[in-house]
C-alpha cells in the first residue's frame, strides 16, 4: 500500500478541496488562489540555506528550527507568509525583507545551495521549491508525521529525512526520483527521554494501572469518515469508561455537536488541555501518532477501530501499533542519533556539495 497520489499534486489538491467543510468550499468556489505576500528573514547578505515556513506556531517553528541550531553553515534564510523572528535563536539579529508575491528568485537567494520545507503543497513551500528548480539545488523535505494514504506527494527529485525505510518506501510509493536517509522522530525521541529508569535501569513504565483510558479523537481528520470516527470512540468510551480528549481542532459546529451528545450520556469529555506528555492514563485512539507517543514515553497504548477501512490495519502493521484486548504497543526503537542532529548533518552535507 502506499499514497493514493504518489506524485500528482493537482489530484491531492482536489481530494483536498472535495474534503473542506461545505461553507468554506462555496466561498472559494469559481476563485483563482492568489499568490501568497512572502517576506524573506535573513542574518546575511548570501545565505546558504533556505528555509520554507508556512506556519508560524511554535510547534512549526521548532521543528525546522532546532536542527539550524546545530548546522555548521547556519548562514539560513527563512521564506514565511509573516514575520516569525520571534520564534527565532536571537531574534535581533534576523533582518525581514518583503517580496510581495514577485515569483522570482530572490536576490539575496542567489546562493542558496539547500532548501528545507515541508513539501510543495503549502504556499510558501510552493515558492520555495520552485526557486530551488531554478537554482538547481536540491529541496529538503524532513518527515514530521505517521503517514497514510492521503498524504500530499513528495515535490519532484526531492531528497527525504524519513522517520524508517518503511514509511520512506510508503512515500516514494514506486517513484524512482525521490532519495532519503533515515533519521528518526525527534517527537519520539523527546518522549523516550522523557521515560524514566526504574530499579534495574531499564525504562520504566510509568502507567497509572488504576486509571480509566484517555481515547485521543480524530473527528477532524479528512481521512476517515466522522461516522467511522465517532462511532469507534463512542463504543469504546461507553464499554470501558474511557475519557474522550478532542483534538484541539475539533471546534466547529458537528464537533461540539457530537461532544454534547457524548457528555448527555455520561462519557467524559476532557477539556483540560493538559498537555499529552504529562499523561499518564492508558491512551488509545484510531491513528493518532499520540499512541506511538505515549508507547515511547513508558505510558500503555493502544489502537481500535470499527469498521475501519484496510489502510488503518496497514497503518497498525507498519507502526507495530497494537490492538486493544493484546499487549501493549512496544516502544519504536530509538535511533542512534538524535533526529534533529541527523537532520542537521544532512543538510550539512547538502549545502557543503551545493556551495558554489
Amino acid at each position: 500500500m502506499g499514497l493514493n497520489h504518489p506524485s500528482d499534486l493537482t489530484a491531492w489538491r482536489a481530494w483536498q478541496r472535495q474534503h473542506q467543510p461545505l461553507l468554506r468550499r462555496l466561498r472559494h468556489a469559481g476563485t483563482r488562489a492568489a499568490r501568497p505576500e512572502l517576506v524573506v528573514i535573513r542574518r546575511t547578505d548570501a545565505p546558504s540555506f533556505l528555509i520554507a515556513m508556512d506556519s508560524a506556531t511554535p510547534t512549526s517553528v521548532s521543528a525546522f528550527t532546532t536542527p539550524l541550531r546545530r548546522m555548521l553553515h547556519c548562514d539560513a534564510a527563512i521564506v514565511a507568509l509573516s514575520d516569525v523572528r520571534p520564534h527565532l535563536p536571537e531574534p535581533d539579529s534576523w533582518k525581514l525583507v518583503p517580496i510581495g508575491t514577485d515569483p522570482r528568485v530572490p536576490t539575496c537567494l542567489r546562493d542558496v545551495a539547500a532548501v528545507f520545507g515541508i513539501g510543495h503543497f503549502l504556499p510558501a513551500s510552493s515558492v520555495a521549491f520552485s526557486w530551488a528548480e531554478r537554482l538547481g539545488v536540491p529541496f529538503v523535505v524532513a518527515q514530521h508525521g505517521l503517514l497514510t494514504p492521503f498524504a500530499p506527494p513528495l515535490p519532484p527529485s526531492a531528497h527525504l529525512l524519513a522517520f524508517s525505510d518503511e514509511d520512506a518506501a510508503f512515500w516514494a510509493s514506486g517513484r524512482t526520483d525521490v532519495t532519503h536517509e533515515v533519521v528518526g522522530s525527534q517527537l519520539l525521541w523527546d518522549a523516550a527521554k522523557r521515560r524514566p529508569a526504574g530499579d534495574d535501569g531499564e525504562p520504566a513504565n510509568v502507567t497509572d494501572a488504576d486509571a480509566k483510558p484517555i481515547f485521543l479523537g480524530q473527528l477532524h481528520g479528512a481521512e476517515l469518515a466522522r461516522g467511522v470516527s465517532a462511532k469507534t470512540a463512542s463504543r469504546f468510551c461507553a464499554r470501558t469508561g474511557a475519557s474522550y480528549r478532542p483534538h484541539p481542532v475539533e471546534i466547529d459546529k458537528l464537533s461540539r455537536a457530537q461532544h454534547a451528545v457524548w457528555k448527555a450520556r455520561g462519557i467524559d469529555v476532557d477539556r483540560s488541555g493538559s498537555p499529552l506528555r504529562d499523561n499518564r492514563r492508558p491512551v488509545v485512539s484510531i491513528f493518532s501518532t499520540g499512541v506511538l507517543e505515549a508507547a515511547a514515553a513508558g505510558v500503555d497504548s493502544w489502537v481500535t477501530g470499527v469498521d475501519v477501512p484496510e489502510w488503518v490495519h496497514d497503518f497498525w502493521r507498519r507502526y507495530d501499533l497494537s490492538e486493544w484486548g493484546s499487549e501493549p504497543t512496544p516502544a519504536p526503537r530509538q535511533p542512534d542519533v538524535e533526529p534533529a542532529t541527523a537532520i542537521a548533518r544532512s543538510l550539512d552535507r547538502l549545502i557543503e556539495g551545493g556551495a558554489r
